[in-house]
């Protein structure tokens, strides 16, 4: 499905009947990646999952990427599917424009699922190699980017072990336009502290991380776990990022 939100067009998936629920894709993936969790939860729940601005079949504009307007368009979203609260989930950057969207539109929201992410802002390290990976993007195109990101996404065991995976996590990168890949990559890189945002979060959230997880260790999620109240912290084993 297209909506024209905030200018854009910007592709979805809406199915099920129930509590909706919002799954935020991580980068630099796509909507595609919830396919198995759609069919799952659309037996129980209403399942929304976009594409964001620079990604799958949503446009991608040349600039005007940052957190604060992903998570406008998840607000736009909602408003146009006639949604007054959701739960939302998610996945790495979906775990940041979560964060970004409880600061702006808390009462919007029913329930919170962060998934291997973190609330504290990039190091000047971790800053530094965002912009060589958006150059790196324009460089040599998506399939270097793809170089750079499979082991960070995947456990060793599943680079080992699944092909195809491997293959499908590979596919959509390489399908990711240019400007979508940098301008992510710039808006993670000038993202907030959201440490400060963890103790004032008041809707019921669980916290998930993979044992293996490289990115956001399981030590990021204890410490969003041991913030937000109430909230319950889960870690995989041996799963890595994605």
């Amino acid at each position: 499905m297209i909506a024209k939100i905030n200018g854009i067009n910007l592709a979805y998936t809406d199915e099920g009947r129930g509590t909706p629920v919002v799954l935020l894709h991580a980068f630099p993936q796509n909507r595609a990646m919830w396919a198995q969790q759609v069919d799952a939860l659309s037996k129980s729940y209403r399942i929304i999952a976009p594409d964001f601005r620079g990604f799958g079949e949503s446009d991608a504009p040349l600039w005007h990427y940052t957190l604060d307007q992903f998570a406008d368009d998840v607000n736009g979203l909602l408003n146009h599917l006639s949604i007054r609260q959701a739960v939302l989930v998610g996945l790495s950057m979906g775990g940041y424009i979560a964060l970004g969207f409880y600061r702006k539109y808390r009462d919007r929201m029913k329930g919170l699922v962060l998934a291997d992410t973190r609330a504290q802002p990039d190091t000047e390290e971790g800053r530094a190699g965002r912009f060589a990976m958006a150059q790196t993007a324009y460089t040599k195109g998506a399939g270097a980017v793809a170089d750079i990101m499979l082991p960070k996404l995947l456990s060793p065991i599943a680079l080992r072990t699944r092909p195809d995976l491997v293959q499908r996590v590979r596919a959509a990168i390489e399908q990711t336009q240019i400007s979508g890949i940098a301008g992510a990559l710039m808006a993670m890189a000038e993202r907030p502290d959201s440490v400060p945002l963890l103790a004032q979060i008041a809707c019921p959230t669980l916290v998930i991380t993979g044992e293996l997880d490289g990115p956001t260790p399981p030590a990021d999620g204890k410490l969003m776990a041991g913030t937000i109240p109430g909230a319950r912290l889960e870690i995989i084993p041996q799963a890595g990022h994605l």
